[in-house]
């Protein structure tokens, strides 16, 4: 049964913001796990841009759609802020990440990090991941029904360690194993139901892993701090910002743990959306490959990177499809409105990229994998500013963006000069969405050794 969330202030003109608060006790946490773009949808289809839905203990805005999603995003009256929005459900676990910084502080550790994010550290950072991921791709043993997201997950991890902290030389292979199962337990964590340290569950395993975090980086933060290398653990216990300002050994930290997180966690969905479609739409293989060879070299430099248009277009619309971060979190601080509807202070917001991705309104037959959408003679992402909005907007749009291109087609071009793989046509990946979403199935492709390679 539908209830509105506040009755809006006399004579404001503005609606309540209707919405049901779903199952006792876990609200519908289980409906979104099990199909989020099936919860929105359905809101969206009673209430419109604007309503309520109950989740881990709270009642939810949901923010649907690319003029809502922008109200929110741009933030122009700054009603919302970042970090109580996403402390509720990550907080104890990537607590001082940038994500979840604001207002001056927020603005203090951006001008700070902006500074290992050039174009010059970025070019370092390719011409690293080269040979890395090049050596990473010689455990792959091609098969049908090879586990791409499985092993991509580990590539990716294992690149964040090496690009990241320079390979942590000196830590065991135990050490690295429980620091990878402590990421995985940080992320899960975010939408457990029972939100207490009790022993066995989901949120337990997150306190946990964030311990287990900390514990690893601290244990080489005075070797980064004494000795500057290319790694970002040492860029970040070096770098100042044009007023000099600079990390403390506590932000260090918080940092290294929400970066090693994003960095791996949302480039391994994207490939490995890219692989499922590639391998369905030989075509497209072939065209990507094909630039690939072009370049005539297996150590693209990031400016090579950037002329691979065919790969550009398969990245894209992969983002589209598969968002990395479906939903990006929101908390009012003051009475505010969204698309003229109250939002009373202390309200969690929901802004959901993901359900505009699939709007037929703005991506005409939206489930279809078509990356000309944004070849430069249809642009269909140019319908509306925040149509396409993986990267999030406003202050907060992802500092790492141009990072994660980076890597993702690096680590593509390397695929695509070694390997030929196929994938079903009526494969429908079962996405899970118990943190980030993952396939469940570990995205199983029949990868063979390119013929030429």
């Amino acid at each position: 049964m539908s209830k509105i969330l506040a009755v809006p202030p006399a004579q404001s003109q503005l609606q309540p913001v209707s919405g049901r608060s779903g199952l006792p006790g876990v609200g519908h946490v289980l409906e979104y796990i099990r199909d989020p773009l099936a919860l929105m949808q359905k809101n969206w289809d009673r209430y419109g841009e604007v309503s309520w839905f109950s989740m881990v203990g709270r009642r939810w805005v949901a923010v649907l759609g690319p003029d809502a999603c922008q109200e929110v995003l741009q933030n122009k009256d700054r009603a919302f802020v970042n970090g109580d929005g996403w402390s509720v459900l990550i907080g104890p676990f990537f607590h001082g990440g940038l994500m979840l910084l604001d207002s001056e502080e927020h603005l203090r550790h951006r001008r700070i990090m902006q500074q290992a994010f050039t174009r010059s550290r970025l070019e370092n950072t390719v011409d690293v991941l080269n040979p890395a991921i090049d050596s990473a791709l010689d455990a792959w043993t091609p098969a049908d029904g090879f586990r791409a997201y499985t092993a991509l997950k580990t590539l990716t991890l294992d690149l964040a360690t090496d690009i990241f902290m320079g390979g942590a030389e000196g830590s065991t292979e135990s050490e690295i194993s429980s620091v990878k199962k402590a990421f995985v337990d940080c992320v899960q964590a975010a939408t457990s139901v029972v939100r207490y340290p009790v022993p066995g569950t989901r949120w337990k395993r997150g306190l946990d892993g964030r311990r287990v975090l900390e514990d690893f980086f601290r244990q080489y933060l005075p070797a980064r701090r004494s000795h500057e290398t290319d790694d970002l653990f040492s860029v970040l216990c070096h770098i100042e910002s044009e007023a000099g300002q600079r990390f403390s050994d506590e932000e260090v930290v918080d940092h290294m743990i929400f970066l090693l997180m994003a960095a791996h966690d949302t480039s391994t969905i994207t490939i490995s959306t890219m692989m499922q479609y590639l391998g369905q739409h030989p075509q497209w293989q072939d065209r990507c490959r094909a630039e690939s060879l072009a370049l005539g070299t297996p150590a693209p430099s990031y400016a090579d990177l950037d002329g691979l248009d065919s790969l550009d277009l398969v990245m894209k619309e992969c983002l589209r499809i598969v968002s990395p971060v479906p939903v990006m979190a929101r908390r009012a601080v003051h009475d505010t409105q969204v698309q003229g509807h109250f939002v009373p202070a202390g309200t969690y917001a929901a802004v959901v990229p993901h359900f505009t991705h699939h709007m037929s309104q703005y991506w005409p037959e939206p489930e279809r994998f078509d990356p000309e959408r944004f070849a430069e003679h249809r642009r269909e992402d140019k319908v509306h500013r925040y149509a396409w909005e993986p990267f999030g907007g406003g202050v907060h749009k992802c500092l790492g963006m141009h990072f994660a291109g980076a890597e993702i087609k690096a680590i593509m071009h390397h695929l695509l000069l070694r390997f030929d793989w196929h994938v079903d046509a009526d494969y429908v990946a079962p996405l899970n969405f118990t943190s980030l979403p993952f396939p469940s199935d570990g995205q199983p492709v029949d990868l063979r050794l390119l013929a030429t390679s």
